[in-house]
């Protein structure tokens, strides 16, 4: 079983910058792909970004190119998500995702297998 916790998330104002964090339990978490989820109010949940299990692919959506960074380190257990240039559109609740096995790197909520219980990003105008 795969436990997942997020934190990082925050009030900022538009164009400031989070750190999201998800840590991981569990014995194969470095063999994981990764991804990261956000839902607004009224909204369904939406891909943001995702990694392969190895850390060297990544893939993010339109809306988050060049603003958002996801990283790994299977060390310590932990997927990150930097997130910079803040938009007030940006405000959702954060998920983070794993998959238990694949090779490469995967955009569809139907792909994952655990869930975290998700961390409140706002970003006033």
């Amino acid at each position: 079983q795969v436990q997942l916790v997020e934190s990082g998330g925050g009030w900022v104002q538009a164009g400031g910058s989070l750190r999201l964090s998800c840590a991981a339990s569990g014995r194969t978490f470095s063999s994981y792909p990764m991804g990261w989820f956000r839902q607004a109010p009224g909204k369904e949940r939406e891909f943001v970004a995702a990694v392969n299990w190895r850390g060297g692919t990544t893939n993010y959506a339109d809306s988050v190119k060049g603003r958002f960074t996801i990283s790994r380190d299977n060390a310590k257990k932990t997927v990150y998500l930097q997130m910079n240039s803040l938009k007030p559109d940006d405000t959702a609740v954060y998920y983070c995702a794993a998959r238990q096995g694949g090779a490469g790197y995967y955009t569809t909520e139907a792909s994952y297998d655990y869930w975290g219980q998700g961390t409140q990003v706002t970003v006033s105008s």
